[in-house]
């Protein structure tokens, strides 16, 4: 993740040129580390996995027909990313109260994480504006990140598409 301090190039910003101006994340940067509560209430650290490469998909609402589509995708496939030596975390807005019914009712084999603060989605670049329904609307913006072993950045996989997503990061791995 670049941070920019200062004024940002091209338009005026609508920040004062003091303010911290933050990026999305960038192929071959380290990838901020975080803490976040999984859906048993247990702090889970993207630092857990040194060593390990790790698929990290943020999603906008547990139980919603896209998430769950996409939740299930990763689900139905957890062997071929157990084969590949790859961790699956899953993170959105939902408390770890929500994502544990999340997890329970779809049977999940991965950790659901609780960003509540919207902590991690800002400083990872995938909480903005999106269209949803013909309408501009702030909030998740789905999005998959492929981080290595050694906690650096390897594929971004951002506006996610569903269908077929969970094929494309197996072919990316």
């Amino acid at each position: 993740m670049r941070v920019i301090r200062g004024v940002a190039p091209g338009p005026p910003p609508s920040v004062s040129p003091t303010r911290e101006i933050q990026m999305p994340l960038e192929l071959g940067k380290k990838a901020p580390d975080f803490t976040l509560l999984d859906q048993d209430g247990k702090k889970v650290k993207l630092s857990d996995f040194k060593g390990k490469r790790v698929v990290v998909f943020f999603y906008p609402k547990a139980m919603t027909p896209g998430c769950t589509r996409e939740a299930c995708d990763f689900r139905d496939e957890v062997a071929a990313f157990t084969k590949k030596k790859v961790a699956v975390l899953g993170i959105s807005k939902d408390t770890p109260a929500g994502q544990k019914k999340f997890q329970e009712k779809y049977e999940l084999p991965f950790p659901l994480l609780s960003d509540a603060g919207l902590e991690v989605q800002k400083a990872w670049g995938v909480w903005g504006k999106k269209n949803m329904y013909g309408k501009m609307v702030e909030g998740t913006i789905r999005t998959t990140v492929i981080v290595g072993a050694d906690g650096k950045v390897e594929q971004l996989f951002g506006k996610v598409k569903v269908d077929g997503h969970v094929a494309s990061i197996l072919e990316a791995l």
